[in-house]
């Protein structure tokens, strides 16, 4: 009697439908609920009310009503006199220090790759830049600039190259390429490990057949490294464009936008046309501007890829 109450028991346990999808997806669900109204609290409503701010002329965050203008902030952009002279430092801003970083990522991305000597301490030293903080960064090449008593200066003095004080940051131009120097030191790094991880997936056997087929090191990199590259040279781009785009805090740290307005960048405008003028309607349409700028940036290097891609297959 005993023996068949537990058989009969056991079978309705095996008959006994296990979790199907819909309660799984209700746990799944479960699990990111807490993620997604962080999500939407630090992210989606920032991006929502910053929409609607640039729909309003909102001069005060204390006033109690706004009057509502439409797209009169976005076309007020484009006829901003001070809005061309921005965007062109943050599209030169751009476009040299992506360049450079790249270039200069992936020659010191070879260099590491190759089988030197104490391989990991050469990778921990070029790590050491993008380490720093922004802020600090900043801080460190404004002294290093210093007309007076800065390390430039006091280098190409001992170097007897030049022994007058030169005002790195002291003409718009000048001080331009500077901060383009000091973010480019901070940021190669980052592109040197992205390219260094490409260059690891790249198999010995592929430069093994090049090499029997006669092609040197130069024709190698050529046909072989840069087109195998591609991938990561692409995710670079993509992120240093954006962040080049948008720079803004090593600005504020090392010049100021000055001298003569000569580095400011779209950013940095929006933060004096939102905070300094207190135009927040304004400064929410700039800020806009600049996400659009950015994700088109994005779909050109991402349609590039696939496009190399395809290439690639047939």
């Amino acid at each position: 009697m005993s023996t068949g109450t537990t058989l009969g028991r056991l079978r309705r346990r095996r008959r006994r439908p296990s979790s199907g999808p819909a309660s799984e997806a209700r746990f799944a669900l479960t699990l990111l609920l807490p993620a997604a109204v962080v999500v939407f609290g630090v992210v989606l409503y920032p991006v929502v009310r910053t929409f609607v701010v640039s729909l309003y002329d909102v001069n005060s965050p204390m006033a109690g009503a706004y009057p509502f203008v439409g797209l009169h902030n976005y076309v007020r952009v484009f006829s901003d006199s001070g809005f061309y002279p921005v965007l062109g430092h943050t599209l030169y801003f751009t476009l040299l220090s992506t360049f450079l970083e790249l270039s200069l990522g992936i020659a010191v991305a070879l260099l590491l790759n190759a089988p030197l000597k104490a391989r990991w301490l050469w990778r921990s030293i070029v790590v050491l830049p993008w380490a720093l903080p922004t802020i600090v960064n900043g801080a460190l090449w404004r002294w290093i600039y210093n007309g007076q008593y800065g390390a430039l200066n006091g280098l190409l003095d001992t170097l007897g190259i030049s022994h007058t004080p030169h005002q790195w940051l002291g003409s718009p131009f000048l001080a331009l390429n500077m901060v383009i120097l000091a973010d480019v030191w901070k940021n190669t790094s980052i592109v040197v490990f992205f390219i260094l991880a490409g260059l690891q997936t790249i198999p010995d056997d592929v430069y093994e057949a090049a090499r029997i087929d006669g092609a040197g090191a130069w024709r190698g990199f050529w046909r072989i490294t840069l087109p195998l590259l591609a991938p990561s040279i692409a995710v670079v781009l993509i992120l240093r464009t954006i962040e080049a785009f948008k720079v803004f805090d090593i600005i504020y740290v090392m010049t100021g936008g000055g001298p003569a307005s000569g580095t400011q960048t779209i950013a940095f405008y929006t933060y004096l046309q939102a905070f300094s003028n207190q135009l927040f309607g304004y400064g929410a349409a700039l800020a806009y501007l600049i996400v659009i700028a950015v994700f088109a940036l994005a779909m050109v290097y991402l349609r590039i890829l696939r496009q190399g891609r395809m290439a690639g297959v047939q």
